[in-house]
């Protein structure tokens, strides 16, 4: 390819030829409604700046739940820590029995507040009624159902949005509700089968659709960038949002009632739903099904108790009052450079405090029923997304002490970090551990101090406390799932739905195992990223996969090969300086040995298929599927048949001329060039489109960016249709 940027950059740009106008399209964007959306601020607040309509103290239930809460947590941490004390002081206490004492109250603290508060949830739901269904009640507000997208495969994304707009269209109050699209897609393909997927569901739906499709050019603060855009362009025009992701599912009946909530309650600032996983088949999503149906109610049951109306927000599947998230959740950009600098990763958790500084409430109803998410396909995957959460969750330590917040905040923010902090304070216990038995072992310790005494000092344990006190551990670590396990086989028709009391009591000890084998692989996963981000390594932002596709075996092979290699040299390491430790670390040491298989058979889909036909590990939402669910994935195979996901994204729009007109009929209009300003990518995609002849030489050498940069200009655009087949 011969190219001489002196000679584009002096040639004129060639003129388009004369087309005859296309007819008139729908708009594929209503018209703007602006709001503002200050950037707040993290240092400076002042309490007289809380909206006063919205003020609202905690109920005396909710200060009620904290004392059972967090003072059972106290107290059981101080009795673990006095019961750790009398293991490792039986004589003379070393330094690093002080250090295993230390990180024993670490650990043992956060899975003591756990406990606590799924013994309160188990309680609320043991003499909680289910609630009685409402009936409708007609909506006076319009919401927006806004699903933010980046590279997803548009066949489950659009099939997702038309089947949750039917069942909210059933519902007879449809017309409360508009939809829209929020692309932030980076690949070019993807760009155009979501622009091609919403033009032919727009065609499909008539008229009255009410779905609007917008692509953003730039990708600026990523997913609650995406959501500020939408907001401060066409937020004006709706009382209410509900924002979803790419895998999310909501029926209408939870749509209606989460907008019927938000008007009845004018302090309601956030109000979120709890999502149940659905849709997947590998090994690990069913075990992560299975686990968030039994212990998912208890869990979230006894958190929303405590929190009250200080509660959290996990970024989907809520509704948020517009303008109070206009007003209060301008995100600052942190000082300093990625991981804990830059724009705010894990954006949900920090408009949650935000909005709750400002005075509105926020809180759960986990009760309401309709709300589905799906779940990651392999340990791969889960690690993966793992990744990017730690460090949004890390990076809150330079948010937690920000002014105004309230202290439930506070512990939510506090929640986040340990969740991924644990796994390296864990891995540190062990260590010490180790390091303890060697110290008695093999060093000659001094039993005979220098002033005068009658008897030595040896060191030793209290071994006959110390199993005490692992058992009493295992215990408060397992109590919630054995809390849901208990109200599933309470309740007869979950019961059944899970297969029968039998299947269920199976299925709960198989994700007892495979859980328990999983946890040191994540584990060190984890440490690993924390150790990352410690160091200034930087996730990035990669689209999550949502499929049941496997993971070649010599990427889990490389993924996984040092987490085997830890495990022998732990497990030969700890046999030959005693039995007893090799046993105390078996179940670690067997998890970190067999990593690559157990990473293999959680994204088998095979296995989980096996599991499914014995009846075992399974969820009503397997039994009996949602409708909504069944839908979308029917939605989603008519889609598939369209291949908009497989097809090139330069191609298509040179051999369907209509489609091109349309697609830059949605392109925003560009403010001109000023002379001399020139983008390095536009002028080499310009350069090599006229220096090529025919159309699939410029498809060869376009580099991806060139390609959007090409997608995004209507001058480029007109260069290609230039071209030969």
């Amino acid at each position: 390819m011969a190219l001489s940027l002196d000679a584009v950059a002096a040639a004129p740009l060639p003129q388009p030829a004369a087309a005859p106008s296309p007819p008139a399209l729908e708009p594929h964007l209503p018209p703007e409604n602006r709001l503002a959306m200050p950037t707040q601020s993290l240092a400076d607040w002042s309490a007289a700046d809380r909206v006063a309509a919205s003020r609202r103290q905690a109920a005396r239930s909710t200060w009620l739940a904290r004392a059972f809460v967090f003072g059972g947590a106290a107290l059981l941490t101080a009795y673990g820590a006095r019961e750790m004390y009398y293991v490792v002081s039986v004589s003379r206490t070393t330094v690093l029995q002080y250090v295993l004492l230390a990180l024993f109250v670490v650990n043992f603290s956060w899975i003591a507040l756990a406990f606590t508060s799924a013994v309160l949830g188990f309680v609320k739901l043991l003499v909680t009624r289910r609630p009685e269904p409402q009936p409708a009640v007609p909506l006076a507000r319009r919401t927006a159902v806004v699903m933010p997208v980046y590279n997803e495969l548009t066949s489950r994304t659009f099939a997702a949005v038309e089947a949750i707009r039917r069942s909210v269209e059933a519902t007879g109050q449809g017309a409360a509700f508009d939809y829209f699209i929020l692309s932030d897609s980076t690949n070019p393909d993807a760009w155009l089968a979501e622009e091609r997927a919403f033009l032919a569901l727009r065609e499909k739906i008539g008229p009255e659709a009410r779905l609007f499709y917008r692509h953003r050019e730039k990708n600026h603060h990523r997913k609650a960038g995406n959501i500020a855009d939408f907001v401060t362009r066409w937020g004006g025009a709706y009382e209410h949002m509900i924002v979803l992701d790419a895998d999310s599912l909501m029926t209408g009946e939870c749509i209606v009632a989460l907008a019927a909530a938000m008007e009845a309650d004018p302090s309601a600032g956030i109000i979120q739903t709890l999502p149940y996983l659905v849709n997947r088949n590998t090994l690990l999503a069913r075990l992560q099904q299975f686990a968030a149906r039994v212990a998912g109610p208890v869990i979230a049951t006894g958190l929303d108790a405590w929190s009250g109306r200080d509660g959290n927000y996990w970024g989907h599947n809520a509704i948020i009052r517009t303008r109070a998230f206009a007003a209060h959740c301008g995100l600052p950009d942190l000082k300093g450079r990625p991981p804990f600098g830059g724009h705010v990763l894990s954006h949900d958790f920090v408009e949650a405090a935000l909005i709750r500084r400002a005075g509105w409430s926020v809180y759960m109803l986990p009760a309401l029923a309709g709300s589905y998410e799906e779940s990651p396909p392999s340990l791969i995957d889960l690690s993966v997304r793992d990744r990017r959460w730690c460090q949004g969750n890390l990076q809150h330590s330079r948010i937690i002490g920000a002014r105004g917040l309230r202290l439930a905040t506070r512990q939510h923010f506090a929640t986040g970090i340990m969740a991924y902090l644990a796994s390296p304070f864990w891995l540190l216990q062990l260590v010490v551990g180790i390091a303890l038995v060697l110290q008695t072992t093999y060093i000659r310790p001094e039993y005979f101090s220098r002033d005068f005494r009658l008897f030595p000092s040896w060191p030793r344990f209290d071994p006959e406390r110390a199993l005490w006190l692992f058992a009493l551990t295992m215990g408060i670590l397992l109590a919630p799932k054995v809390f849901g396990l208990v109200l599933m086989l309470g309740d007869r028709d979950k019961r059944r739905a899970c297969g029968g009391a039998l299947r269920l009591a199976v299925s709960f000890l198989i994700e007892l195992v495979l859980s328990a084998l999983i946890a040191p692989i994540l584990m060190l996963v984890q440490s690993g990223s924390v150790f990352q981000i410690l160091v200034g390594g930087d996730t990035g932002w990669n689209p999550q996969r949502r499929d049941d596709g496997s993971i070649p075996l010599r990427d889990i092979v490389r993924r996984h090969r040092w987490h085997t290699l830890l495990g022998i040299v732990a497990g030969l390491s700890a046999f030959l300086i005693a039995t007893s430790l090799f046993l105390w670390m078996s179940p670690t040491i067997i998890g970190l040995v067999l990593a690559i298989p157990i990473s293999w058979l959680s994204g088998s889909l095979a296995t989980g298929l096996v599991l499914k036909r014995f009846g075992l590990l399974l969820t009503p939402d397997e039994i009996r599927p949602p409708p909504i669910v069944a839908e979308a994935n029917a939605l989603q195979i008519e889609n598939t048949k369209c291949g908009f996901d497989d097809q090139d994204a330069l191609l298509a729009l040179y051999r369907d001329r209509a489609l091109c007109d349309r697609h830059e009929a949605m392109l925003p209009h560009r403010p001109h060039r000023q002379r001399g300003e020139f983008e390095i990518e536009r002028v080499m995609a310009e350069a090599k489109i006229i220096d090529a002849t025919t159309i699939g030489e410029a498809a060869a050498w376009l580099s991806p960016r060139e390609r959007m940069v090409v997608l995004n200009d209507r001058a480029l655009l007109s260069l290609v249709k230039r071209l030969e087949p």
